[in-house]
């Protein structure tokens, strides 16, 4: 097999001696042949299953011609809307422009439209008419049923209806791209590919489903957001592929969609190969004279090492896109692929980063989940880690070593996040000790997102509590270490269920802890998360209590300004989030206020104007008189 970039050319496709391809895919982003970007992965395993695949990045949405690159391939048309959710990918939280895009050539904005897979599904049928489209990527992965879009404010049908497309592929994919490209391939009709699992189709014939559950219809899912919070929930827990029942959801009397189960977990060995297939592991060459592909730099020499999360945060997708059931790479696969990381010019002997969506998660939750699939009615490590949970670092701990004492390498870090409620739950602190003594920086960035109890068990997060004995084992083994290391805390303002007292009660715990984190993440309502659909509803569904939903732009903006109220810029939203709070005890000179208050313009106190922002233990400065300054006073 030919070691190099896919064809995104004609010339490409006939040097390889191709007069057609089997697929052409469609992506949102540059094409980086890296097995962190989705179509790299995707592409690869079609080519190894013995397809050809031709590659069209980032197409003019606007010019139809733009992808008759390679003109009709024979099976079908693949699109990714990229890496992240288009819409994600061009708004902040605000819904305000980006004014870059690290996965185009540059980091240029604008190279992609919004909706990309919608967008780029219709271009495609307006030339092809009765070619197969499949869709896939975490776009179309987390909008395969009725979903909220934040950006339009509205409930929105399946992406496998408004893109155009014949069939959705949804999770990571590698199985069901190859079984529906070896039934295309067969000659079966794109119709009639209602068996995969890890699929979403269309059909006329409900009845036809086996042991299905029928969702409420969409007219219904409009009308009533109580009945959208039950409806999703029932789409949540059935989203395991060993429990997980195919569901139906109604548009009209002769169209309904219909979401299979799960494809099944990949094994170690069948994880193994996909990461050893022939990626080129860096941005296509064309793109060298634009300024590479910014994204690359976080992720060419770091390491997957796992997929799926059993932490269930209710605002993270992980669970409709990766599942709950933990999947990892072996030792030697890890390790054979830091190994070339070596003979890069560019490798200063640092490996960014080795884990996955939780580094610190190497199997199963427990035992049950490798035959039996994850629980529907309990979490594994929320509100209390079960049980039966298996919380032991000694594989992973094993695994870092053996990149530690590769020759060449200096520095192994953790960077994708470790669940420290996890880590405590291990009995042996072996694994905290080792972190500390050579996987940290001198920062670890961990997620305790807020500290009030009401909201994290909405955010499906352990109790403060639990945060707070992680801080003080952290800080003990650093003295023990005689190292000199911090905790960076990622904090969200804004969550549902977050009122303005939630606010406070997290400005006061930073106060206590003396720190004003740099940035705070508002909550993002990305589409198919629990939190998105409190938001939208104002209900939790796993319980359908009411939830308070701040909603207002203006007391957003004070609940963030709160998280860094020793910020001058944010005096005026703190004070009135104060106000409103009833906590104008924190406004004052007292060790205990947020902030001291102004005079009015020309009211002295001791001499000084008090009409400036107090930073906490400091008084305003006297600005010093230069001598140009007495001279020119002096007349």
């Amino acid at each position: 097999m030919v070691k190099d970039f896919l064809p995104i050319c004609p010339e490409d496709m006939k040097r390889r001696g191709w007069d057609q391809v089997d697929f052409v895919y469609v992506i949102g982003d540059a094409y980086v042949d890296h097995p962190s970007f989705g179509h790299a992965i995707i592409s690869r395993v079609l080519e190894a299953a013995g397809y050809r695949v031709g590659i069209i990045s980032q197409p003019d949405w606007k010019d139809k011609n733009s992808i008759n690159v390679f003109g009709r391939p024979r099976l079908g048309f693949l699109i990714s809307g990229g890496n992240m959710d288009s819409m994600v990918n061009h708004y902040t939280v605000s819904k305000k422009r980006r004014h870059n895009d690290a996965y185009t050539p540059g980091g240029v904005y604008g190279k992609r439209p919004d909706y990309a897979t919608v967008v780029y599904g219709n271009l495609i049928r307006q030339t092809y008419k009765d070619v197969p489209v499949i869709i896939g990527g975490i776009e179309a992965s987390l909008r395969r049923l009725a979903h909220y879009d934040y950006w339009s404010d509205s409930l929105k049908r399946s992406i496998l209806l408004d893109s155009g497309a014949d069939l959705l592929l949804y999770g990571m994919g590698e199985k069901s791209i190859v079984e529906m490209a070896d039934a295309l391939d067969s000659g079966l009709n794109i119709r009639d590919l209602t068996f995969i699992r890890g699929s979403v189709y269309k059909t006329k014939h409900p009845e036809d489903v086996y042991d299905g559950i029928t969702l409420p219809d969409f007219d219904a899912l409009k009308q009533d957001k109580k009945t959208y919070a039950a409806s999703f929930y029932t789409q949540y827990i059935n989203t395991d592929p060993y429990t997980g029942k195919p569901l139906i959801e109604k548009y009209n009397d002769h169209l309904y969609v219909v979401q299979n189960p799960a494809a099944w977990p990949l094994t170690t060995e069948e994880m193994d190969r996909v990461y050893s297939l022939n990626y080129m592991r860096v941005p296509h060459p064309s793109y060298d004279a634009l300024g590479g592909v910014p994204a690359i730099s976080e992720v060419k020499f770091s390491l997957v090492s796992n997929r799926g999360c059993f932490g269930g945060c209710s605002f993270c997708a992980l669970t409709f896109h990766q599942g709950r059931i933990i999947q990892a790479r072996s030792h030697e696969s890890i390790v054979n692929e830091a190994r070339q990381f070596i003979w890069d010019p560019d490798f200063k002997g640092y490996i960014h980063d080795v884990g996955g969506p939780t580094a610190n998660f190497r199997f199963p939750a427990c035992e049950k989940q490798e035959t039996a699939g994850v629980c529907k009615n309990r979490q594994c490590l929320f509100p209390t880690p079960c049980k039966n949970l298996r919380a032991d670092h000694s594989d992973y701990l094993s695994l870092l070593k053996k990149l530690r004492d590769i020759p060449g390498v200096k520095k192994v870090f953790i960077r994708s996040g470790i669940r420290f409620d996890y880590l405590l739950a291990d009995k042996s602190d072996r694994f905290l000790e080792e972190l500390c003594r050579y996987h940290v920086s001198g920062q670890l960035k961990v997620a305790p997102e807020h500290v009030s109890d009401h909201v994290l068990r909405l955010m499906g997060k352990p109790s403060n509590r639990v945060y707070r004995e992680f801080t003080k084992k952290y800080k003990a083994m650093n003295e023990k270490l005689g190292k000199e290391q911090y905790l960076v805390p990622y904090l969200m303002s804004s969550h549902p269920g977050s009122t303005m007292k939630d606010a406070v009660e997290l400005a006061l715990y930073l106060k206590e802890l003396g720190y004003m984190p740099e940035q705070v993440q508002d909550f993002y309502p990305t589409p198919s998360t629990l939190s998105t659909c409190m938001y939208y509803t104002g209900y939790d569904p796993r319980t359908m209590e009411k939830v308070y939903v701040p909603k207002d732009p203006h007391e957003k903006a004070m609940q963030r300004a709160l998280i860094q109220y020793r910020d001058p810029k944010n005096y005026e939203l703190v004070a009135e989030a104060l106000k409103v709070a009833g906590r104008q005890d924190l406004i004052g000179y007292d060790k205990h206020c947020l902030i001291r208050p102004r005079r009015k313009k020309g009211e002295e106190q001791g001499g000084w104007r008090d009409n400036r922002v107090y930073r906490e233990g400091t008084a305003p400065r006297r600005k010093k008189k230069t001598i140009r300054n007495v001279h020119q006073k002096k007349g």
